[in-house]
């Protein structure tokens, strides 16, 4: 015997299981046009620096694959040149390598920072929700409007010109910073979220300090995901051309930047530039520069996936805590406190209690102080 809620569903049993195969189906179709679109993308632009003459026939797999390496060498050290089979990326290169370390040297430490003051010591509030409201609008403005930013703070400096730094690095790496820095606070915050608050309490019932309890465990814990975010952040900061074109990276540069100081050349900027002249060779250069970068990228992200194993845990957390016992020592050289000082000068009953100073308090089990 059926139950009555049987029998209402009975009707229309049929149109159910078709419509779960057909939202299933969509679903596979959205999972997979991402991939679909990655491996055209990488198609074409494989076809594209395979047909760089002599142009083997298709079966001939060996001779493809030699002259695809001689290719690849040649525009990875190559400058750039007027003559397409002389031209290559090495200036862009080097200026891309020099902008991931300034970006990572000025992004990384204030992001994370800012992320750990909200989320650790700023009292919840209204200043705090605005805070975070526009570190969350900032993260979606247009990568030309921190170009346009970075032109007139940095390069500029707002017309006042002792402090403009014009077309060097250092306006690329600030603006770049900029641009990458809400992503590195947002997650920096998810990550810190994510570490049970039971650890902090454990930690602090047993005695230790806030500093201490980030220090040792809240930051530990939530380090794969603050580095996988940084990293995220940093190949989004290496692929971008707008806001470079906007401060002044030039394609014209044909030789590596030595330092900061010096004017660049960014290798998404060479490859846009190869890719708008009008012969149709160096539209296979520019092929190859999409290579590179992509290699570099796909690097990049695969450093983040390692280190979310337990592998990569484990290696982060000791590069963290090595990192802080430098960081002290350092701290302990440069500002040494009244016990190191002592110490130093040779006095080694610092530290050591001494006998009281008030003499009538005599211990009363000592026959001597009677």
């Amino acid at each position: 015997m059926s139950r009555p809620s049987d029998r209402m569903y009975r009707p229309r049993q049929v149109r159910r299981r078709v419509f779960g195969v057909l939202f299933a189906g969509l679903c596979l179709v959205a999972t997979l046009s991402g991939v679909v679109i990655l491996a055209v993308l990488l198609g074409s632009v494989l076809a594209k620096a395979l047909s760089y003459p002599p142009n083997p026939p298709w079966y001939e797999v060996g001779q493809h694959v030699r002259e695809f390496s001689r290719f690849m060498t040649r525009i990875a050290t190559s400058t750039n040149s007027p003559e397409p089979s002389e031209a290559g990326f090495k200036a862009g290169i080097v200026g891309s390598l020099w902008l991931l370390v300034l970006v990572a040297l000025i992004a990384i430490p204030t992001g994370v920072g800012a992320g750990l003051y909200l989320e650790e010591y700023a009292p919840p509030g209204r200043i705090r929700r605005i805070i975070q409201t526009n570190i969350a609008n900032l993260a979606g403005v247009p990568s030309i409007v921190y170009g346009i930013l970075g032109l007139v703070v940095f390069s500029r400096a707002f017309g006042f010109d002792p402090l403009a730094l014009g077309k060097m690095l250092w306006s690329g790496a600030l603006t770049l910073s900029l641009l990458v820095l809400p992503i590195v606070v947002i997650a920096t915050q998810e990550s810190l979220r994510a570490v049970p608050p039971s650890l902090r309490q454990a930690a602090l019932a047993l005695g230790a300090t806030r500093w201490q309890v980030i220090r040792d465990h809240v930051l530990p814990s939530a380090l794969p995901g603050i580095l996988t975010g940084t990293i995220l952040s940093l190949s989004r900061a290496i692929g971008e051309t707008a806001p470079l074109l906007m401060v002044g990276a030039a394609n014209s540069i044909l030789y590596t930047p030595s330092s900061p100081s010096d004017y660049y050349t960014a290798l998404p900027v060479e490859i846009y530039n190869f890719a708008t002249l009008p012969r149709e060779e160096f539209r296979t250069v520019a092929a190859g520069g999409i290579l590179i970068l992509l290699a570099l990228l796909l690097s990049m992200n695969a450093v983040a996936i390692f280190l979310r194993t337990p592998t990569g845990r484990r290696l982060a957390g000791r590069g963290i805590s090595q990192i802080s016992r430098m960081g002290w020592a350092v701290s302990q050289t440069v500002f040494p406190s009244h016990r190191t000082r002592a110490l130093a000068n040779g006095d080694s009953q610092v530290g050591v209690p001494g006998p009281p100073s008030n003499p009538s308090i005599t211990n009363p089990g000592d026959p001597h102080s009677k």
